[in-house]
């Protein structure tokens, strides 16, 4: 198969003509398999934090407003030695996977859309410069608005940039943002049509951290270059059924 044969079909994943091959009749849902549940539970005796309210990070955050945080959006890759505020990385959880209304067997409305309302990933964050928090690695659970300590990371910074391809902006932030992908959330109700819908909402939780970053006065660069064994390494996933699939470092505006 020459180059161009291999770019040719590479692109079908970019279009929708699987819609039409798919018997959807044979999917999860339309076989009357339980759904996925919305988020992967905490182990019972794991450290959790309580995260700011609402209120408490509207106060904190201050008001910008939407024109503004358009029209300063850009990748930043420099960042100051600044703590982000526990306020303010609460704000920024919420503007990415935060939950409005939990719709039952499954489902929830969130602050992002998703296809389906099926919200496939998980949060992760390498936290090297919270205040209030001590650095690791973390997950968020958008039901509770809470964080849960997953493990502490030996030179973190370090490990991140090395499974970053050596970018090393990527251990020098803040916070790095991970969103891990379980596929089987989507592909209970779409099947083989699953994939490319994941991707197009990761663009979707992306885009809502830029803005919300620059209404803290931070920044963040969305990284889809990776190792991908190394990265479900430090995350901790299995690399099958939950993978990485988007980075996106954040740190206060030098």
């Amino acid at each position: 198969m020459t180059i161009d044969d291999q770019l040719r079909a590479h692109r079908l994943f970019l279009t929708d003509h699987l819609r039409k091959q798919t018997d959807f009749s044979r999917t999860d849902q339309n076989r009357g398999v339980p759904p996925p549940p919305l988020q992967k539970p905490a182990p019972p005796d794991s450290l959790r934090v309580s995260l700011p309210d609402f209120r408490q990070w509207q106060q904190a955050i201050g008001q910008t407003s939407l024109v503004e945080a358009i029209g300063r959006r850009e990748s930043r890759r420099r960042f100051a030695e600044d703590k982000l505020a526990l306020a303010e990385l609460s704000f920024l959880l919420w503007a990415t996977q935060g939950v409005r209304r939990v719709l039952g067997h499954g489902h929830a409305l969130r602050n992002v859309p998703s296809a389906g309302a099926r919200h496939s990933f998980e949060t992760y964050l390498f936290i090297r410069n919270v205040t209030e928090l001590t650095p690791g690695l973390y997950r968020y659970l958008p039901l509770e608005h809470e964080l849960v300590h997953v493990r502490d990371v030996p030179d973190m910074g370090t490990a991140l940039i090395r499974a970053a391809y050596g970018q090393k902006f990527v251990g020098r932030s803040a916070v790095t943002f991970v969103w891990a992908c379980i596929p089987g959330r989507m592909e209970w109700r779409y099947g083989l049509t699953a994939h490319r819908v994941i991707l197009l909402d990761a663009g979707h939780v992306c885009q809502n951290l830029y803005l919300a970053c620059e209404a803290v006065g931070a920044g963040t660069c969305a990284v889809a270059a990776y190792d991908q064994a190394e990265l479900d390494q430090l995350l901790g996933v299995d690399g099958e059924e939950e993978f990485a699939v988007y980075v996106a470092p954040v740190g206060k505006k030098e």
